[in-house]
């Protein structure tokens, strides 16, 4: 079986080099970079499973670091790394799509706990879902539109790419507004109102000409939420 690769970014050499040290010795294998500029790099250029980031670095800030991440590798677990123990902090951090952070100094055991935990979340995200079929058409996630047999092309907006990637890679499964918030929105769903899942719900099914009194590929399942119909299950290639 292959090991889960992570990538530590941390200019502090004690810190990285002990992290590095319990990782291994939990069976993961490990990079390693030192300032912003080869941590961005790295991140983006390597495979890796999950990004540790500092937020103070050298060369790069990890805020930035974390949103240019975001933007080229969506589906790559990050967790923060901060001696700063601010709330905006933290919240910036998970808003801009870091799925855990860790407040310095912290023991390794919580570490490596908080790590299984977003890894073993990380097989919920929608990283390998590129064409989604719909009556009559094809959505394609990669270049965000869809196309029908009849030649029409609909653009679809990022968060209703993602929202489709989503439905798409949890298949046959009943997925919550909350959950929504949390992993496609990528907020606290916590006293958020929900109603705004129902709005893109509503545009993406006019998008799909799905029909909203009797969806085929949104389904609402009432008091519970909403699941992609089997028959348009996605995958990799068209």
């Amino acid at each position: 079986m292959t090991r889960q690769c992570i990538l530590i970014v941390e200019d502090d050499e004690a810190i990285r080099r002990g992290i590095v040290d319990a990782l291994a010795f939990e069976g993961y294998s490990t990079l390693e970079a030192a300032d912003g500029e080869r941590g961005l790099e790295m991140a983006i250029g390597t495979e890796c499973d999950l990004l540790l980031l500092d937020l103070v670095l050298p060369g790069r800030d990890g805020l930035d670091i974390l949103r240019e991440v975001r933007a080229a590798r969506p589906t790559l677990p990050v967790i923060i790394l901060t001696a700063r123990g601010e709330e905006s902090d933290r919240v910036s951090g998970l808003r801009l799509g870091a799925d855990d952070y860790v407040v310095k100094p912290f023991s390794v055991k919580e570490l490596l706990a908080r790590v299984l935990a977003v890894l073993r979340r990380s097989p919920e995200r929608p990283s390998d879902v590129h064409f989604v079929p719909v009556p009559d058409g094809t959505a394609d996630l990669s270049r965000r539109e869809v196309r029908f047999e009849d030649g029409e092309r609909r653009e679809l907006s990022e968060r209703e790419a993602e929202l489709l990637r989503y439905f798409a890679a949890n298949p046959e499964r009943t997925i919550s507004r909350e959950e929504i918030l949390s992993r496609v929105w990528r907020l606290n769903p916590q006293g958020v109102e929900t109603r705004t899942i129902d709005m893109h719900v509503a545009r993406l099914r006019e998008k799909l000409r799905d029909d909203p009194a009797d969806p085929q590929v949104i389904l609402t399942v009432r008091g519970k939420g909403y699941m992609l119909a089997p028959s348009c299950a996605g995958g990799p290639t068209p």
